[in-house]
């Protein structure tokens, strides 16, 4: 028996051998070996150069128990993001509101019930898809956010998005298409028209909360998530 277990290791060590010799042959013989990709720098949206991919669990440890801002005084959890790390969509809000503050995850109250229709209505569901918002933390009584806070929080979203990597990103609102895009234009401008963030497809819409409001706008935004849908699909 330990003849044949010794037969069957020298069989797979000289597999082995043949596969590296093969690799070697057509350059690529310099294989990282195991563990040492961890030490390669992540790699930024772009994806250029010798890197690795960063996983959201590092960027969420990264940004801790944050501190960065004044926001971290008033809030209750930090909602840093939700959903399929490897989504084909990732859909950007603005900011928690009181249940998002509650249970620290973002689109969970009646604007992001709306999303979830949304989303649902495109043919995916919550699980699919991911979803965040530019800044983690709850500003008071759902006030708009100020630029430091949301330059405190932005490298966080842009981590999130280099990790992920989606097919097409859904700016929800004024401050989301304004932070992506660098951009002062309005909402009602952007909307609707395909831009780009750092190569990747970007369709600027209005709000869920905005249409909870105004439901007129409804019909405006499905006509964006009809094109993001053809997007999708194409690619």
């Amino acid at each position: 028996m330990a003849k044949e277990i010794q037969a069957e290791l020298k069989s797979a060590l000289g597999q082995a051998r043949s596969i590296l010799e093969d690799l070697e042959r057509v350059g690529l013989g310099e294989v990282l070996p195991t563990g040492e990709d961890e030490r390669l720098p992540v790699c930024n949206l772009d994806g250029s150069g010798n890197c690795r991919p960063e996983t959201l669990e590092e960027i969420a440890a990264d940004l801790g128990d944050c501190h960065r801002c004044n926001l971290s005084k008033e809030r209750q959890n930090i909602a840093f993001g939700v959903g399929n790390p490897d989504a084909e969509i990732v859909f950007v809000g603005e900011g928690p509101g009181r249940e998002e503050d509650l249970r620290g995850e973002p689109f969970v109250g009646e604007a992001g019930r709306l999303l979830d229709r949304i989303i649902q209505a495109m043919g995916f569901q919550r699980s699919d898809v991911y979803i965040c918002n530019v800044v983690k933390c709850r500003p008071p009584r759902n006030r708009d956010p100020e630029a430091e806070q949301i330059a405190a929080c932005e490298p966080f979203l842009q981590r999130q998005l280099a990790a992920i990597r989606p097919r097409v990103i859904v700016a929800l609102g004024k401050f989301a298409a304004q932070t992506l895009l660098q951009s002062q234009t309005p909402i009602s401008r952007l909307r609707g028209r395909w831009a780009e963030y750092h190569g990747i497809p970007l369709m600027p819409t209005f709000h869920p909360a905005y249409l909870l409001r105004t439901p007129s706008g409804k019909r405006d935004v499905w006509e964006d998530m009809k094109q993001v849908m053809k997007r999708v699909e194409e690619d």
